[in-house]
């Protein structure tokens, strides 16, 4: 099963048991202060995975890694490049 299908059928099964909570659709006599906690509960999720990934994503900009011998090496290729390109008449 591919990470595709998975979201999708977390999301789906999520998505059933709130419709199922929200709208009563099998009549199971729940009280209304649960239905009332589940009506925004999508917007909570929504906005705790917002702030999920923002800190995954801060978290993993922050403990990069430099790449030192990258850098030296993608510098002397471009050298490398322009100095061709002035060699086929090109101005820079």
């Amino acid at each position: 099963m591919t990470k595709l299908l998975e979201w999708l059928f977390g999301v789906s099964l999520v998505g059933a048991v709130w419709a199922l909570v929200s709208f009563d659709l099998l009549d199971l006599s729940l009280p209304q202060t649960y239905r009332e906690v589940a009506w925004p509960m999508p917007l909570y999720l929504l906005v705790s995975f917002g702030c999920y990934s923002l800190a995954t994503v801060g978290y993993r900009v922050a403990t990069f890694n430099d790449c030192e011998e990258a850098a030296k090496e993608l510098q002397g290729q471009i050298k490398e490049a322009k100095e061709d390109l002035r060699r086929r008449g090109l101005k820079m």
